[in-house]
């Protein structure tokens, strides 16, 4: 190769590399214009002033006491100033892996999940054992639809902390969007065993922020339905069959080939779950186009 040419191949790369730093430092300086907006919108509120008013010094506060401002401005909506302070406490020497961790979920809270990831990969960068770093990559490869991947990272998580019940919870979740039910019954049963009162903590979606679509969450019900039943739990089976067929599924059908709940199919209580919930779809239904609602069946008195 001439000289001419890799004189002009140094030069091209040069102008690329030159190119490339401006648009980084340009796109820089827009992320931090636009927090500085954001942060000049939510000082408005007339609550900030109170909580201003005892925000610790961060020169001269320690790390313990700037993480836990930065965990109060999270709890009253302040995300960004939150952040802010996390990174003060992580200056003054605080445990890094967790305060990263706790930055990366609120950038999660704001919608910025390039920013979320980049705190996230940090965590397990600094410390590859990390459960909870693990996890939140998890969490947010699973928002972004990326099932197998939120798998592989949810598994990670639970290799280095057998004994969270969200992190099974979440792996769950992860199957079941990927139509493994018998995987997703297997990680809820684990967190159940581990946390019984997870599902009044969580919710019926898990920890996760996505939500499930309307038919999505009837089928979950149906198999958290299925895994009480497994359970013994007819009191919780009953409640989650009651939530899948309000919300459309055909629960009879369903358990017409259901080794598991197939014994329950004419049981007059499934039979009045569905009853009931077909009365009340219609009363949705007549609401909606004006119609008066038919009345709903009396109730059954054992």
């Amino acid at each position: 190769m001439g000289t001419y040419y890799r004189s002009s191949l140094v030069l091209i790369l040069f102008s690329l590399l030159t190119v490339n730093a401006l648009a980084s430092a340009q796109n820089t300086q827009k992320d931090t214009l636009n927090r500085d907006v954001i942060l000049q919108e939510a000082h408005k509120d007339p609550q900030w002033l109170s909580i201003q008013a005892h925000l610790p010094d961060p020169t001269t506060a320690t790390a313990a006491q700037l993480e836990m401002a930065a965990d109060v401005l999270r709890a009253r909506r302040f995300p960004e100033d939150a952040i802010v302070y996390y990174g003060y406490a992580l200056q003054r020497g605080g445990d890094a892996p967790q305060l990263l961790n706790k930055m990366g979920v609120a950038e999660l809270e704001l919608r910025h999940p390039a920013q979320a990831r980049a705190y996230f990969q940090r965590v397990v960068k600094i410390k590859k054992k990390n459960p909870e770093g693990w996890n939140n990559l998890g969490a947010l490869e699973y928002m972004e639809g990326r099932y197998n991947a939120a798998i592989s990272d949810y598994s990670r998580a639970i290799k280095l902390d057998k004994t969270s019940a969200t992190f099974h919870s979440n792996l769950g979740t992860a199957y079941f969007d990927k139509k493994e039910f018998e995987s997703a019954r297997k990680e809820y049963d684990i967190a159940l065993k581990l946390d019984p009162g997870m599902l009044q903590h969580h919710g019926t979606a898990g920890v996760t922020t996505r939500m499930l679509s309307p038919e999505d969450h009837a089928r979950f019900c149906y198999e958290l339905a299925r895994l009480y039943a497994q359970r013994g739990d007819e009191e919780d089976m009953l409640r989650y069959l009651t939530m899948a067929s309000e919300g459309g599924f055909d629960i009879l059908t369903e358990m017409g080939g259901d080794s598991l709940l197939g014994q329950y199919r004419k049981d007059p209580r499934i039979l009045l779950i569905v009853t009931n919930a077909k009365a009340l779809r219609g009363n949705h239904l007549a609401q909606a186009s004006g119609v008066p609602p038919p009345p709903l069946p009396p109730p059954v008195h054992e």
